[in-house]
């Protein structure tokens, strides 16, 4: 457990609300986002793992939560975090319409190996973002994983002609994604980690294996700011700081951590509020001249009580939230290991 603090499950509790918050486009295979904010001393958080994951995985994203409500967070370096737009994997003609969502972005993440999809799909998706973004506008990919190494080398053949920025979590493993830098490494293409990251027992290991050029960091599944800024420390190269598809309120928890970084090389996926078609706040983290604020947020009771979830979904989240909970307890009162 990162965080020093683990306060009552009664005062997490007495402030819970959840909501559900429809998207305007579907993005990883679900057309409605829900997440369960609560209020600590020093303001809002957010508790919003998929529901696909399991409590232990689930309890580092409390423990960021708690630690953002509950303690004072590192020292801003910067006032506003320049931010990529996010292309799901949509049809080639909208991408125009996607695009527009995030005003003023030159960098654009393009979503691709989607479930049910062709490498053609992706091609044509890519295309119409470099036609849409001109030759000035970075383009990085996400395949979240989903490519054996072959379909990987394949891929990146045919997709390196749109002249791109990153190619991100292309393969699942550190072995495949070893081999495929080696594969790949006359194109000049870097690659970026994220779940070989956030979801590793070793965050850094990825890069002490030489799999990957950079990292990708989201400050729920790492624990918190201040442990995602000790990953990044280790690892040693380049950071971009991304979002799981958070309210408002989470993306301020990323923005904090964006802000804390001592150095910022890359636009950051932190301008997703603009996939929701709502939000818990009337004065949402949107891209505006490509960028975002550095800022918390503090969402407004109308909103929290508009696109509050029904009550099962509502005693889902506060039942995980109890077991979570549980499960930084259990770390708390374990004792430390002799040294």
């Amino acid at each position: 457990m990162s965080n020093e603090i683990l306060p009552p499950l009664e005062d997490l509790l007495a402030t819970t609300r959840v909501v559900s918050l429809p998207l305007n486009t579907r993005f990883r295979g679900v057309e409605t986002r829900e997440a369960l904010l609560f209020e600590g001393p020093h303001g809002w958080a957010e508790f919003s793992p998929f529901v696909e994951y399991d409590d232990t995985e689930a309890a580092a994203w409390l423990d960021a939560a708690i630690d953002f409500a509950w303690r004072p967070q590192p020292s801003a370096r910067r006032t506003a975090i320049p931010v990529n737009a996010t292309v799901p994997a949509v049809p080639a003609d909208r991408v125009g319409e996607v695009l527009a969502r995030f005003d003023g972005c030159r960098t654009a993440k393009v979503k691709v190996a989607e479930r049910g999809q062709l490498l053609a799909d992706d091609v044509a998706r890519v295309r119409a973002v470099r036609e849409a973004m001109g030759a000035e506008g970075r383009i990085r990919l996400d395949a979240n994983g989903a490519w054996n190494l072959d379909e990987a080398e394949h891929a990146v053949h045919a997709l390196a002609e749109f002249d791109l920025e990153y190619l991100e979590q292309p393969c699942g493993s550190i072995d495949e994604l070893i081999e495929l830098r080696r594969r790949i490494r006359y194109l000049g293409i870097p690659i970026a980690a994220d779940e070989s990251v956030r979801k590793a027992e070793d965050p850094v290991a990825v890069v002490t294996a030489g799999a990957a050029d950079l990292v990708v960091v989201k400050v729920q599944p790492l624990g918190g700011v201040r442990r995602a800024l000790r990953v990044v420390a280790k690892a040693g190269v380049p950071a971009v700081v991304s979002s799981a598809l958070d309210t408002s309120v989470g993306l301020g928890m990323g923005v904090a951590l964006a802000a804390a970084l001592p150095e910022l090389s890359y636009d950051c996926g932190l301008g997703t509020a603009s996939l929701l078609a709502v939000d818990v706040t009337a004065d949402p983290l949107v891209a505006g001249s490509g960028e975002v604020p550095v800022r918390r947020v503090t969402p407004d009771r109308e909103l929290l009580v508009e696109h509050a979830a029904d009550h099962e979904r509502s005693t889902w989240w506060r039942d995980r939230l109890r077991r979570c909970h549980a499960v930084l307890a259990a770390r708390v009162s374990r004792p430390a290991a002799p040294r």
